[in-house]
């Protein structure tokens, strides 16, 4: 699943009149970026959610063969992340690779993809988030987020703490994780939480580079790190 119905806000005002995610970065829009590398991994079939600016959106969409893209549609309501999976759930194997629609990696020496799927244990995880450490995260101004046991277990940063991992935006997710949700919009954190407290939610540390890509600022830079990797 890719995670494409936000509003956008911190990008504007690049998205006044454009979905982020059709925000261009190297020459193409910033789902493009997320979709050709699931491609590049095999992924045959993605679902993607939209709200903000949807026709936009599902047009461009519309043009794709590889992955052949379903539309989980929330223009009526704007689920947030864990409603936006919940909704697509109809359309999603498990377990499902799920991305934030605004992703720009550089993969280490093996793919992101094929990293999460080696260390996946259905048994003990309920959640597999790729995370990465602070020297690999470029324009991100954080504190991070989480702390990993030497198992791989995460819990959230302690308040007025810095964490070592940042969450890229990319995990690995069982339908376990999603039972018995709250109706409407939540997000995320909300299942991330049971499942620390259940101790299955996991971490895997990326071994190449993630780019935040969050603000207009944040393009250029991202730009030229690309054209040097």
């Amino acid at each position: 699943m890719v995670m494409a119905a936000g509003l956008g806000k911190r990008m504007r005002p690049l998205t006044a009149s454009q979905p982020k995610p059709m925000v261009r970065v190297a020459g193409k829009p910033l789902i493009d970026h997320t979709l050709d590398r699931l491609a590049d991994a095999g992924v045959a079939k993605a679902a993607v959610n939209v709200h903000y600016l949807a026709d936009s959106l599902e047009a461009h969409l519309k043009e794709r063969a590889k992955p052949k893209v379903t539309i989980s549609d929330e223009r009526d309501l704007l689920l947030e992340t864990g409603g936006g999976m919940v909704k697509a759930l109809p359309h999603l194997p498990d377990p499902f690779f799920c991305l934030n629609a605004d992703n720009i990696w550089l993969d280490g020496p093996r793919n992101a993809f094929a990293d999460l799927s080696e260390l996946w244990n259905p048994d003990e995880m309920d959640a597999l988030l790729l995370v990465v450490p602070h020297a690999r995260a470029s324009n991100f101004r954080g504190l991070g987020d989480f702390h990993m046991d030497p198992v791989g277990r995460l819990k959230r940063r302690l308040p007025g703490r810095v964490a070592p991992f940042i969450y890229t935006g990319i995990q690995l997710v069982s339908h376990r994780l999603l039972r018995d949700p709250p109706n409407g919009p939540f997000g995320t954190m909300l299942l991330w939480e049971r499942a620390i407290a259940e101790g299955r939610l996991y971490g895997a540390v990326f071994t190449g580079l993630w780019f935040e890509v969050g603000t207009p600022e944040a393009i250029k830079p991202t730009e030229e790190a690309l054209r040097r990797g």
